[in-house]
C-alpha cells in the first residue's frame, strides 16, 4: 500500500501509505480523506460567500443533499459508459466505486444537473446557483487532485523537466495531478476577484470556470498516460468536452457581455427579466 514518491530535480523524496487508518478492520484511505476535507473548505467558502450571490445557507445546503449522491453517481456512470468494453463483462463491479473509476467531468455534470433540478423547483436564480458551484468546485478540484498524489497516479508522459516525478522508481513523468491542482488554485483566486470586483450578470463565474478549467483541462489532458477514449481511436474524451466547455464558455461570455444581460439566461429571453432574477434582485435590496 505504500509509494515511493520522489522529484529527483527538486531532491525531493516521500514514501506515502495510501491508507491513512484502520477501523474495525476496514481501511480508511487518504483519497477519501483528502476528497473530504476539499469537500468541506468548498462548502465553507460557499457558505460564507452565499449572501452576496442572493442566496441562503439553507439553500445551499438542500441543493448539496441532491447534488452530492448525483455527482458521484455521474461520475461512476461516466467512467462506467466509457470503458463499457470491459464492464459489460464484469457488471458485478460496476458498482465497485470503492475500486476506483469516477470521472470528474461526470461529477461535474452530475452535481449541475440536480442543482439545476433544484433551482427549478424551488424557482431560484439557476444561473447564479451555478456561478457559487463554480467557485466551489475550484477548491474541490484543487485539493482533490492531491488524492492522486498518494496513489502514485493520474501521472503524466515521461519527462525531464525540471518536476519530473517519479513513482516507485519509475519515471521520471508529468505531475499532472500538480499541473492541475496549481492551474485550479490560480483558477478559483481569479474568479473570486472577478465576483467581488466585476460580477456584471448571473452566469458570469460559471462561464469563466467553464474557460479556465476547460483550456487547462485540454492541455493538462493531453500529457496524461491514463485518459479515457473514444472507442479504439487516440481521441481523449475529457480533451474533447474540456475544448468544447472552453468554446462555449468563451461564445456565451461574449454574447452575454455584448447584450449586457443581468442573467445568462436571458440569451434564451433576451426581452424579458426571469422572476428568478427579480426575486433575488429584492433579496439583495432588503440585506442592503
Amino acid at each position: 500500500m505504500e509509494n515511493v514518491i520522489a522529484f529527483p530535480n527538486l531532491g525531493l523524496e516521500v514514501t506515502v501509505n495510501r491508507v491513512a487508518f484502520n477501523i474495525l478492520g476496514k481501511d480508511i484511505y487518504w483519497y477519501g480523506i483528502i476528497i473530504a476535507i476539499g469537500f468541506v473548505l468548498a462548502i465553507a467558502y460557499c457558505s460564507r460567500r452565499i449572501d452576496q450571490f442572493g442566496f441562503n445557507n439553507d439553500m445551499l445546503f438542500d441543493a448539496l443533499i441532491v447534488a452530492l449522491p448525483s455527482a458521484i453517481v455521474c461520475a461512476r456512470l461516466y467512467y462506467v459508459i466509457w470503458e463499457w468494453s470491459y464492464y459489460s463483462k464484469h457488471p458485478s463491479e460496476i458498482i465497485a466505486v470503492w475500486e476506483g473509476g469516477l470521472a470528474i467531468y461526470g461529477g461535474v455534470i452530475g452535481a449541475l444537473l440536480a442543482v439545476a433540478a433544484y433551482g427549478r423547483i424551488k424557482r431560484l436564480s439557476i444561473p447564479g446557483m451555478f456561478d457559487v458551484a463554480a467557485l466551489g468546485l475550484l477548491i474541490g478540484q484543487c485539493i482533490g487532485r492531491w488524492g492522486n498524489f498518494i496513489n502514485g497516479e493520474a501521472h503524466g508522459t515521461e519527462t525531464a523537466s525540471l518536476f519530473g516525478m517519479t513513482v516507485n522508481g519509475e519515471g521520471p513523468f508529468h505531475p499532472t495531478f500538480l499541473y492541475e491542482s496549481v492551474w485550479n488554485l490560480i483558477g478559483f483566486f481569479i474568479l473570486h476577484l472577478i465576483s467581488k470586483k466585476c460580477y456584471r450578470f448571473r452566469g458570469q463565474i460559471f462561464l469563466c470556470y467553464l474557460i479556465w478549467y476547460g483550456a487547462g483541462r485540454a492541455v493538462i489532458e493531453g500529457m496524461r498516460t491514463d485518459s479515457l477514449y473514444v472507442g479504439q481511436t487516440d481521441i481523449r474524451i475529457s480533451q474533447v468536452v474540456a475544448i468544447v466547455s472552453c468554446i462555449v464558455g468563451i461564445v456565451l461570455l461574449v454574447m452575454c457581455l455584448r447584450q449586457n444581460v443581468k442573467t445568462l439566461t436571458q440569451l434564451a429571453k433576451p426581452h424579458a427579466d426571469t422572476r428568478a432574477v427579480r426575486t433575488q434582485e429584492q433579496k439583495e435590496t432588503q440585506n442592503t
